[in-house]
């Protein structure tokens, strides 16, 4: 997998940065809104109107079904930071240095639980409120970080740590980084480099580990300095049935797709087999699901090549879309 970039939108603009910042670079200070010149907020709500925060908890709301405790947790960080700038406004946060708030993340769960696109939003989050100077996110796995031959590490970590810098790096399936059956392994070279990073420019750098919760906590027994420095901690639950039929009909509709009434209850029966099945992966297996019935629908109508499709035709699905799946077999 290569480096994924995620933009938020009307997100600003800054000088690229790396491990050794620009000092033209605006500082965290100045982001925050403490340079001269700029209103200072005193209230919860000032600090909510300048930056727009809850729109963007809004959207994850609005966009996201399910996942109530992740929300709720994403909330609170964000309450956090809203406090956080209302002291450093005061001038607490000169006083009490070590008082910043560790922002690095780790996001534990099953595949298709929704990681990737709350690591977004919290990118957002943290961007509005001054505490990244980009609205970006990184997106890497072990293959971007790691290298194949002696020397070749440090230069793909460094590289990918400066297009991550003043945004979110955030690192999918983290745990195999470290490869401790092997010791010709370069995956330590690469946790050591982000270790230095995440606490000496942690001002100018996010970094949210994710992947599966048990491999994630012996990732952390086996490399307590990383632990260490992870300060929140966000369990993605599976989605149940009814939320994962939600999300179908939810993405159906963005798509100008509909189920007939007995499609619905069959892609309700196949959520039920599917769901018992290994390797389901919640809205990707869903929305892989989906997709395949958008190719039976199409192969169907294909077929009936005198037949004029109208908007009705061209937008349902039929039950026998849904039932053609393996998962009905036998």
């Amino acid at each position: 997998m290569n480096a994924s970039l995620y933009t938020i939108p009307g997100a600003r603009d800054a000088a690229p940065s790396a491990a050794g910042a620009d000092a033209s670079a605006p500082s965290v200070a100045a982001a925050r809104g403490n340079a001269p010149g700029h209103s200072v907020a005193r209230t919860v709500g000032e600090v909510l109107r300048e930056s727009q925060v809850e729109a963007v908890l809004a959207e994850l709301d609005r966009d996201l079904i399910g996942l109530v405790p992740v929300k709720q947790r994403i909330r609170d960080i964000a309450a956090l930071l809203v406090i956080d700038k209302l002291r450093l406004n005061v001038g607490l946060q000169a006083q009490a240095d070590s008082a910043k708030p560790s922002l690095h993340m780790c996001f534990t769960g099953n595949p298709g639980t929704g990681k990737t696109t709350v690591a977004m939003r919290m990118a957002e989050i943290l961007h509005r409120l001054g505490y990244v100077r980009k609205g970006h996110l990184v997106a890497v796995t072990r293959d971007d970080l790691v290298g194949q031959y002696i020397g070749h590490t440090a230069p793909k970590t460094k590289e990918v740590l400066k297009k991550a810098m003043g945004g979110v790096l955030f690192i999918d399936e983290a745990y195999y980084l470290y490869r401790p059956e092997n010791e010709r392994d370069y995956g330590q070279e690469a946790i050591e480099i982000l270790l230095q990073v995440m606490e000496n420019q942690r001002d100018d750098l996010v970094v949210i580990l994710a992947g599966y919760k048990d491999r994630m906590d012996t990732f952390f027994q086996s490399n307590p300095g990383m632990s260490s420095r992870i300060a929140h901690h966000l369990d993605f639950p599976d989605y149940a049935q009814d939320e994962l039929m939600a999300i179908a009909e939810r993405q159906l509709a963005g798509m100008a797709y509909r189920f007939t009434p007995a499609a619905r209850q069959a892609f309700d029966d196949y959520l039920v087999r599917r769901m018992a099945q290994p390797h389901f992966a919640n809205a990707r297996s869903v929305r892989n699901a989906l997709d395949r019935a958008r190719l039976r629908q199409a192969s169907r109508l294909f077929a009936d090549r005198d037949r004029v499709l109208d908007e009705a035709a061209l937008t349902t699905l039929d039950e026998a879309d849904i039932r053609a799946s393996r998962v009905f077999a036998g």
